[in-house]
């Protein structure tokens, strides 16, 4: 923002400011803070379009007034069209009992599909999905850019998949 938009805005904030917020308590029912964002956000779309600031089209006080109520009207149209939240004691479907055989079972997998690919591509899916280490950190430890990372492990999550799928893993 320009020194000359900066003071634009001030001028009109320090002339239209306390009518219109004002005119934004009415409009929010008293709550001040959604009236200053209304105001804020209606100063923003008049430093927006300076076009409309022109006396010669109307008066600038009107003209943002009837932005503050679009504005306002626009925001109880969203609130209004919230589903609202339900509250219920039931649960939407029962809970998936754990079966730590089959846990058991797909950890071996997953280990052994690991085994099966290239040292780098194992590495990298360790790093990343079994330490939690972040890109950089992970490329820190292994030694190599964040962008190899990257690749790698786009490279290693396809080979994966192809192992998993030739083990007989389907989705």
């Amino acid at each position: 923002m320009s020194d000359r938009d900066a003071q634009l805005l001030r001028a009109m904030h320090d002339e239209h400011g306390e009518a219109l917020l004002a005119h934004a308590l009415r409009l929010t029912s008293g709550d001040r803070q959604r009236a200053e964002d209304l105001v804020q956000e209606t100063l923003l779309r008049a430093w927006r379009h300076p076009e409309a600031m022109d006396p010669q089209r109307g008066s600038v006080r009107a003209w943002l007034f009837t932005i503050a109520r679009n504005l306002a009207i626009d925001a109880w149209r969203r609130r209004s069209a919230r589903i609202g939240e339900v509250i219920t004691d039931d649960l939407p479907e029962p809970p998936q009992v754990v079966d730590e055989a089959d846990r058991a079972v797909e950890a071996w997998t997953v280990a052994e599909a690991l085994h099966r690919l290239s040292p780098p591509h194992r590495e990298v899916l360790v790093e990343c999905f079994y330490q939690g280490r972040s890109v950089a950190e992970a490329a820190a430890r292994l030694g190599v850019p964040p962008g190899t990372v990257k690749s790698r492990t786009h490279y290693a999550l396809r080979s994966l998949r192809l192992v998993l799928a030739e083990m007989g893993v389907t989705e």
